[in-house]
């Protein structure tokens, strides 16, 4: 076990600096910099602007260095823990991340939620239960959140929420709960209007692992060793929830690293849509002005997520197939 895991963090740690690298080079790719996109910045508001002026921000943050030095001069500060300067809000990255990846986790682990406390017994009642009414509305419903994209989806469920349940268009609290103290009843008003942004992000992901679910149950419901433990007398339930249901979630569990990148990437949309005080916006941002230890801090983040995502779906993998055990034991 302890072999197993090692060997998935050398490779994690591996793919990281792989990964470091062209985050940094795909960020700085678009022609110019943040001195650029700040002189265009002050010149869109009528401000002048001298070449002096933006060769001194130019040097200030160090962007007139070579591109293998910013790289390594921000590498090795990430690395003891110094994730750098936001050049846009003229702060510590921290700060900034600290403001706004709570809300980022909080709605992401929600979605994930959603997608397998939902889309897992969905799955196997609509194996179990083939063709009936509740199998035909899952699969319907399923290929409609397959299909319709975050953004719409969003807009439609804003729309609905507030002309039905009375929910505020956007954001995190009503606006009589701005600025006050937490209390219970603000507690409940921020998990209300969590409900909207979880369910955007849950949608696709619950609908794919229904479809995934329901398809691996049917072929393992054939099998003869589940009619011979039928044969025998066992309860369909035992029969079913012993050993089809485990052997159906491998392909489930095998993609909660996939599953939890679906739903970091739709984060952004959903928090500009929605107006969400999240790491959404402030990525846009940071993409658009090249403010790169802001940007490269970001997608880092995302990446590590990832990684925990992969990691725990590994072990899970380990804990439920006895072929990689063996595999893993053959291979020391």
């Amino acid at each position: 076990m302890l072999f197993f895991l090692y060997k998935r963090l050398q490779s994690a740690v591996v793919v990281l600096f792989a990964f470091s690298f062209v985050v940094f080079y795909l960020v700085q790719l678009p022609p110019g910099d943040y001195a650029d996109a700040w002189a265009a910045a002050r010149a869109a508001a009528g401000d002048r602007v001298t070449p002096d002026e933006v060769e001194n921000i130019r040097q200030t943050y160090g962007l007139d260095r070579p591109f293998l030095v910013q790289y390594v001069s921000w590498i090795g500060s990430v690395l003891t823990g110094d994730l750098g300067y936001s050049f846009e809000f003229q702060k510590p990255v921290s700060h900034v991340l600290s403001e706004r990846l709570p809300l980022t986790l909080a709605i992401s682990f929600g979605a994930l939620f959603v997608v397998y406390a939902v889309g897992i017994p969905l799955g196997i009642y609509s194996a179990v239960r083939r063709q009936s009414v509740v199998d035909y509305s899952a699969t319907f419903i399923g290929y409609i959140g397959l299909a319709t994209p975050n953004f719409l989806l969003a807009l439609i469920l804003v729309y609905f929420g507030q002309r039905w349940f009375g929910l505020s268009a956007g954001g995190v609290l009503s606006p009589e709960f701005l600025g006050e103290p937490w209390t219970t009843a603000k507690v409940v008003d921020f998990l209300t209007h969590l409900i909207i942004p979880v369910l955007v992000l849950g949608t696709a992901g619950t609908a794919a692992q229904v479809r995934t679910m329901r398809s691996t149950m049917l072929d393992e419901l054939n099998r003869p060793y589940v009619t011979s433990a039928r044969a025998t007398g066992l309860p369909m339930r035992r029969a079913v929830l012993k050993y089809p249901t485990r052997v159906a979630l491998i392909p489930i569990v095998a993609t909660i690293g996939w599953e939890l990148t679906s739903v970091i990437s739709g984060a952004p949309i959903v928090g500009i849509v929605l107006s969400l005080p999240d790491m959404g916006p402030v990525f846009l941002q940071s993409l658009v002005n090249q403010d790169m230890p802001l940007a490269g801090s970001i997608l880092l983040i995302y990446y590590l997520l990832v990684v925990i995502g992969t990691l725990i779906s590994d072990l899970l993998l380990f804990a439920l197939d006895p072929r990689i055990r063996q595999s893993v034991e053959s291979a020391r």
